[in-house]
């Protein structure tokens, strides 16, 4: 399982004077309107509704963050998310370049994404979507011209490739690598960046992806299975207002070898969802529907439960 599907709404902000305090490492994915970045976030996610795909391109105006790590259960929303144990945060940039948005809302998006991609310390990294059957906008140009010279890595993947045969596809692939490398440095290098195809409906190019994104924030590390010490945390519940203070102890170590099996156990398999739908597309139809976590009983014995024998 891809440590991507941990994602979980985080915060969403209007304004780069409330964008969170966190201190892991983000990477943050832009694109223009209908170009699929909100559909490539949900599947590189394994969800349908995690970054909010709008009817009408343009509509989305905010930075959403959503967190990955924090939460026992990947899978499911309602558990609180442990805010020191978030290892790396997904940013959704708003859409760009949609005719119909008001000129004051573009100049509104123009200093938020300019000023978050050249100056936000916490940003490590930028997925740059792109339609593959249209060739790279000013507005592209733009984005990379912003953010090329802070010298992070760019990775920019091309969505909809299904809609290509191999030659064109070949040909979008060299025109983007050509882009890419007029970038230089002061001493000539390119900046660091990486191209690939994507679809969404094909499902291909997921896996490249996934690798290539865990790898920049840093999320190819093993996550440790205990703690050695208790430990207090900050939590944020599942809607990302409420936060709290709570005291999380190390789980027992226990002797293998010496370990006593209980006598009878029963395990209760989660209730699985009556909608079928996402077995189609390989998508997680989960979200945010409150189920917990699968529950262990214990049967005892009579005389546990202070009954004779013969009653």
């Amino acid at each position: 399982m891809s440590q991507l599907w941990q994602a979980r709404f985080f915060t969403t902000v209007n304004h780069l004077r409330d964008l969170p305090s966190t201190v892991m490492p983000e990477i943050a994915f832009a694109g223009r309107s209908n170009a699929g970045k909100s559909t490539a976030i949900n599947i590189l996610c394994n969800q349908k509704k995690l970054a909010f795909a709008s009817k009408t391109p343009g509509r989305t105006q905010h930075i959403n963050y959503f967190s990955i790590g924090g939460a026992q259960v990947g899978q499911h929303r309602k558990d609180l998310t442990i805010v020191e144990e978030i290892r790396a945060m997904l940013v959704d940039l708003p859409g760009y370049g949609y005719a119909e948005v008001s000129g004051s809302a573009k100049l509104h998006w123009q200093k938020l994404l300019g000023d978050y991609v050249q100056h936000r310390t916490q940003l490590a990294a930028l997925v740059l979507i792109i339609d593959c059957r249209r060739p790279t906008t000013d507005l592209d140009i733009q984005m990379l011209e912003w953010f090329a010279p802070t010298g992070k890595p760019i990775h920019v993947m091309l969505t909809k490739s299904d809609k290509l045969n191999r030659n064109d596809a070949a040909n979008a692939l060299r025109e983007a690598r050509t882009v890419l490398s007029n970038y230089v440095n002061a001493d000539g290098s390119a900046y660091p960046f990486s191209v690939q195809l994507f679809s969404a409906l094909k499902r291909s190019g997921i896996e490249d992806a996934d690798a290539r994104i865990c790898a920049l924030v840093g999320l190819t590390a093993a996550v440790p299975a205990t703690h050695d010490a208790a430990r207090t945390a900050t939590v944020i519940s599942s809607d990302g207002i409420t936060t709290a203070s709570v005291a999380t102890e190390a789980p027992a170590l226990t002797n293998v070898a010496n370990a006593t099996a209980p006598a009878e156990t029963t395990v209760v398999p989660p209730v699985a969802a009556a909608d079928t739908s996402s077995q189609d597309n390989g998508q997680d139809n989960s979200q945010d529907d409150g189920h917990d976590a699968p529950k262990t009983s214990v049967k005892k014995s009579p005389e546990e439960r202070g009954l004779s024998s013969g009653q």
